[in-house]
């Protein structure tokens, strides 16, 4: 299919799928009009025979086409692991150490952060595994699932997107590659770290709302009704029941040695694939096979891999018989099918706007009228990726996009500000996946936290524009200070402080509701 230019045109179909999915709090059909209606700008526009068949046709080929296979398995064999996982008695028992161990509210969601922090090598593996682990623990002290997943998804993204070794870091590499204008790709995205204002900002973020049990806006609202103890209810609308009740005789290894598995499998399975053993001794280094690697493919491996370790491990001990294991297997997989569903229409969506109606296009006439911005420039990048990715859902095709146009134009506005503007278009990138309801991590952290989809994107988005709100006045302090780091950092923080202190006595004190639902309910015992 040829594409089609479609100017301003191009953005309709993420737009109309957004607002849809932001009134109606139903993402399936919000997802599949934006789809059809940017379908038929294509057929329209570009002058079928019939346009009306034809935008059926290209809906259901660019479905076909634009599915990652691999990913949907790897969601689908996690969602197996987890099940099993809960079957083997072992999830349990880690949450009854967990609450011995982790005495109160705040330590099990600074835990929970911990753990996502650590987890950086893929955004993917992050959100799924972390939300499993956790959620038990953050379940037994009453944190939202909206709050759980708020913390695994502005930690995995963030942290992949400012860690030298990720899936993320190799992905910028390939990008940067393309542009021809650095000597060493891998210095060129370690440069580009101390100016990500939007990962580092958003990662502290979650440390002060963690330490401090503070909230405001959507997420007060969420983390009340969890202290009120309606987590009860919420859970048994969005979270399916199992069918098998877990073994009594499981310990808390069942739990962790899978889990183990997984992550050290992940790690071979990239240095596999990437060609670290391979005859390329270019590939022979641990960074180098990361860059070469499929990181979709090498988590099917891994996933696949931890569910026999959990096989070899429950089956012979008679934890769970064979049959009750497959039946586990896929029940598991049922869980994950509404995630995969989302994904596939999120992932069509991006084609529509990518490949037929050439989004990028439209938004490159941006970023070249930049250059007459001069001061202006990382700002303008900023913006235009988080709107870029907004609209299309993926943060990696947002920077595949503008990398390699905004790049040249920094460089021949003003040198000085090129590592700036790199930086500039990955965090744009990585704040406009945060908001997207039709990104895939935005999914993915819904689903392993087991919190309503549009809950999570609705409580999200104040703190993701908080901190976006920073980063444009740390941005317009790099310009203006050609890419000075002490300047430009200085000003976000003092941004970032600046409205937490006004924002300290209308915030949300999870403390003094606790102590007035503890008086409530003494009062209550008394009558």
């Amino acid at each position: 299919m040829d594409p089609y230019a479609a100017g301003w045109l191009s953005i309709i179909p993420p737009v109309v799928a957004i607002v849809l999915a932001l009134i109606t709090k139903e993402v399936f059909s919000s997802l599949m009009i934006g789809i059809l209606s940017g379908a038929y700008i294509y057929s329209f526009g570009s002058g079928a025979a019939d346009p009306m068949v034809k935008g059926l046709e290209v809906t259901f080929k660019l479905m076909g086409d634009k599915v990652d296979f691999q990913i949907l398995l790897f969601c689908t064999l996690l969602g197996a692991l987890v099940y099993v996982l809960g079957m083997s008695g072992g999830t349990r028992k880690y949450g009854e150490i967990a609450r011995e161990k982790i005495k109160s509210r705040r330590s099990s969601i600074l835990a929970t952060f911990g753990l996502s922090f650590l987890i950086f090598i893929d955004d993917y593996f992050n959100c799924l595994t972390v939300g499993t682990v956790m959620r038990p623990l953050t379940d037994s002290y009453r944190v939202s699932r909206e709050k759980l997943a708020y913390i695994i998804d502005s930690t995995a993204a963030p942290m992949c997107i400012i860690a030298p070794i990720s899936s993320w870091a190799a992905a910028v590499g390939s990008s940067l590659k393309s542009t021809g204008q650095f000597e060493s790709d891998f210095q060129a995205f370690v440069s580009s770290i101390p100016f990500n204002f939007y990962a580092i900002f958003c990662l502290l973020l979650v440390f002060y709302l963690s330490l401090t049990n503070r909230d405001f806006g959507p997420m007060r609202l969420a983390e009340e009704r969890a202290l009120s103890k309606a987590l009860k209810e919420v859970e048994n609308e969005i979270t399916d029941k199992p069918k098998h009740l877990p073994s009594t005789r499981g310990t808390i290894w069942d739990m962790l040695v899978p889990l183990i598995a997984l992550i050290v499998f992940a790690v071979l399975a990239f240095m596999y694939d990437g060609g670290y053993w391979g005859d390329d001794p270019a590939y022979h280094t641990f960074a180098a096979s990361l860059g070469n690697c499929s990181a979709s493919k090498a988590l099917v491996w891994a996933s696949f891999g931890a569910i026999v370790v959990a096989m070899a491990m429950y089956i012979p001990r008679g934890i769970v018989k064979f049959g009750s294991f497959m039946e586990g297997c896929i029940e598991g997989m049922k869980l994950m099918l509404p995630a995969n569903i989302i994904l596939v229409l999120a992932w069509t969506l991006s084609g529509v706007c990518r490949d037929l109606l050439l989004t990028q296009t439209f938004v490159q006439g941006f970023v070249a009228g930049g250059t007459g911005l001069d001061y202006f420039l990382p700002v303008v990048i900023f913006i235009i990726a988080g709107l870029l990715s907004f609209s299309t859902g993926t943060a990696w095709g947002t920077f595949g996009i503008l990398i390699p146009i905004a790049v040249p134009v920094a460089i021949s506005v003003d040198p000085s500000l090129t590592v700036v503007c790199l930086s500039a278009t990955l965090a744009g990138s990585v704040f406009g996946d945060h908001c997207s309801p039709i990104s895939d991590t935005t999914i993915l952290s819904s689903a392993g936290s087991g919190c309503s989809h549009m809950s999570h994107v609705t409580t999200q988005l104040p703190y993701a524009w908080f901190v976006a709100g920073c980063c444009v006045v740390g941005y317009l302090a790099a310009g203006l200070s050609h890419g000075n780091w002490i300047i430009s950092f200085g000003a976000t923080f003092v941004a970032f402080a600046g409205f937490l202190a006004v924002m300290w006595n209308r915030s949300f004190d999870v403390k003094k509701f606790e102590n007035m639902l503890s008086v409530e309910e003494k009062m209550a015992a008394a009558k």
